[in-house]
């Protein structure tokens, strides 16, 4: 567990979960103790726990895009608070359709349940009182999204500290990878912090403007 960010308007941990290692992160409102889960995919019990042990009601599940590692915990975590489950619809259709499930079997992973509520890039995403842009960034997947508010971005496997996601699976492309990290990211403010969906960095969390300077596949395709 990691104390990444505590201010007066929210509290943030980071888990590292699952058998492909995702960090899944509770973002937890200061005011009104309700917060939400991103990328639940593993140990959801002791996610459960934590935010209790937190003063926390968890409210939401929300998937930064639909690959398995980052979804698997989703039934289950339902299951225990009782949450609502966010994705963009191009991930919920793609990766629930009969190849996909096929697929992600093979992998060791079961289908994740049908998302309750879309992510719609043109709104917002509320819990408590705090308040994130859905921002849209295809590339690794159709549906990837980021979370932006607050001073932080959570950017799951579209931005990593110090690399990008792959753009080898289905429905991925690294041209529109690229082209969203440097169209929908890299405006956001420099001190903005970067919660990526793996620890693969130095370290695990940085900020736009350390990886506008040192990310070497930014200096290469967005420049």
């Amino acid at each position: 567990m990691d104390n990444i960010v505590k201010n007066d308007q929210l509290i943030v941990k980071r888990y590292v979960v699952g058998p492909l290692a995702v960090n899944a992160y509770i973002i937890g409102c200061v005011a009104t103790k309700e917060a939400f889960i991103v990328d639940p995919a593993g140990s959801e019990t002791m996610l459960r726990d934590e935010a209790s042990s937190l003063g926390l009601s968890i409210k939401a599940i929300v998937n930064t895009h639909g690959h398995p590692d980052h979804t698997s915990g989703n039934e289950k975590m339902k299951a225990l608070t009782g949450a609502h489950c966010y994705m963009h619809k191009d991930d919920d259709e793609l990766f629930r359709s009969p190849d996909a499930v096929m697929m992600f079997r093979s992998w060791g992973f079961e289908p994740f349940p049908p998302a309750d509520k879309f992510l719609d890039p043109s709104s917002k995403f509320k819990t408590g009182m705090l308040v994130f842009q859905v921002i849209h960034t295809p590339g690794h997947s159709p549906g990837s999204i980021c979370l932006y508010g607050h001073g932080i971005v959570i950017t799951g496997d579209t931005l990593f500290v110090g690399a990008v996601g792959r753009a080898d699976l289905p429905g991925g492309n690294f041209e529109t990878l690229m082209n969203s990290i440097k169209n929908n990211l890299l405006s956001l403010p420099d001190d903005t912090v970067v919660l990526p969906g793996h620890d693969y960095g130095d370290a695990p969390v940085s900020t736009i403007k350390k990886e506008k300077e040192t990310n070497p596949y930014i200096l290469q395709y967005c420049y």
